[in-house]
């Protein structure tokens, strides 16, 4: 199936192309369908699968369709609600790309910035807003922004809206969203709490999931080093030191731990940064742009920094500490082997976390190779 065959209007198959694509993910080609119907939607998917284009696509082929019915002046009529800076900025990219021969006007806003810049562009007129909770509340609190007019609401990432305290935040903002309206809910996991939360924003939604929420790709060769976490640190420099590490993202439970491996591996003569919430946001972006643009071949982050990256041709991903939560490794390991392309995922387990390698066994359904290490090994 090709885009063409979506029933896409010219203007975004035009932009399509221009951006390399011809052939649309799964996720695409269930989700387009339905959302041009202008039909609620659940949809269940892993990272890396092509979500974002699944709802913006059809997002702006609907306005752009109701544009020539409208007057007057313009009015704000879809809101894309994520959780973290990183992936608003990347979804408003998006929306920008596909968007580029629509006609639309669309902006980002999210906290730990000044507001101005981000006020101004409302004030200016909008078709499409992309948000974090806590700014769009406060800006809504401000009696700066209205929702009055939202005719299609996304909310996306809705399990590390749970993750991240902003459930009360999401409940808050959907009081104030008109009853008639087309909603869409995306969630990589569907806890009873999560579920619970979709049903009281859906309206016989169709349902859409792709690849089981347990599964880890085939495209990513995955590999666990036992270690005691005093050698990690050497573990960790030799294998950036091989030339087959083009690019890695690491990752690790704290921003504390992240800041100090960063060092580590600076130390070492290899061009790395951080990335965590305790950054502002423009040294987050400077060192995610540093590192999508091959000027960094090394970013340590933690998972809710990491959760908006979105990095094509990912070598590596190294797990220096392995996650307590084993959906959290399905999430970070799919950062590599997207879109066809393959990966590697290798993993630190220390005597401390082979609970969490038992589990994360246990949810994707098979054992991990391991690969024996002792600290004065020489890698290759």
């Amino acid at each position: 199936m090709t885009f063409k065959e979506l029933n896409l209007i010219d203007p975004i198959l035009h932009a399509l192309e221009s951006e390399g694509y011809t052939i649309p993910t799964p996720i695409q080609q269930k989700a387009i369908p339905v959302l041009l119907e202008r039909k609620d939607l659940l949809g269940c998917a892993q990272t890396g699968t092509g979500k974002t284009a699944a709802f913006a696509i059809p997002i702006l082929q609907l306005l752009y369709q109701d544009k020539g019915l409208s007057k007057g002046p313009r009015q704000l009529k879809a809101l894309i609600l994520t959780p973290t800076r990183e992936l608003a900025i990347q979804i408003s990219e998006s929306f920008g790309a596909y968007g580029r021969n629509c006609g639309l006007k669309h902006a980002v806003i999210f906290g730990g910035v000044n507001q101005s810049k981000q006020v101004e562009a409302i004030r200016g007129g909008l078709d499409i807003l992309v948000a974090t909770p806590g700014r769009l509340l406060d800006l809504m609190n401000q009696q700066l922004l209205s929702l009055q007019h939202i005719n299609t609401f996304v909310l996306d990432e809705a399990d590390r809206m749970l993750d991240m305290g902003f459930v009360h935040d999401v409940k808050r903002i959907i009081t104030r969203l008109p009853q008639r309206r087309q909603s869409l809910f995306f969630s990589a996991t569907m806890p009873p709490e999560i579920q619970k939360l979709a049903n009281t924003i859906l309206s016989n939604p169709v349902k859409v999931e792709v690849s089981p929420i347990s599964s880890t790709t085939e495209m990513v060769e995955q590999m666990v080093y036992f270690v005691e976490k005093r050698d990690k640190r050497n573990l960790l420099i030799q294998l950036l030191r091989s030339p087959n590490v083009k690019s890695a993202l690491v990752f690790t439970r704290t921003k504390h731990g992240a800041d100090k491996i960063n060092r580590d591996i600076v130390k070492a003569g290899i061009r790395s940064n951080a990335i965590h919430g305790n950054k502002s946001q423009n040294a987050r972006q400077s060192a995610l742009n540093g590192f999508k643009e091959g000027k960094l071949r090394v970013l340590v982050a933690t998972d809710i920094a990491a959760r908006g990256i979105d990095v094509d041709n990912l070598s590596h991903v190294i797990n220096y500490d392995l996650p307590n939560i084993p959906e959290t490794y399905v999430h970070r390991i799919g950062r590599t082997g997207r879109a066809g392309a393959s990966g590697i995922a290798l993993s630190f387990c220390d005597s401390e976390e082979r609970a969490y390698l038992r589990d994360i066994s246990k949810l994707i359904a098979k054992n991990i190779p391991s690969v024996n290490y002792h600290p004065e090994m020489e890698l290759k």
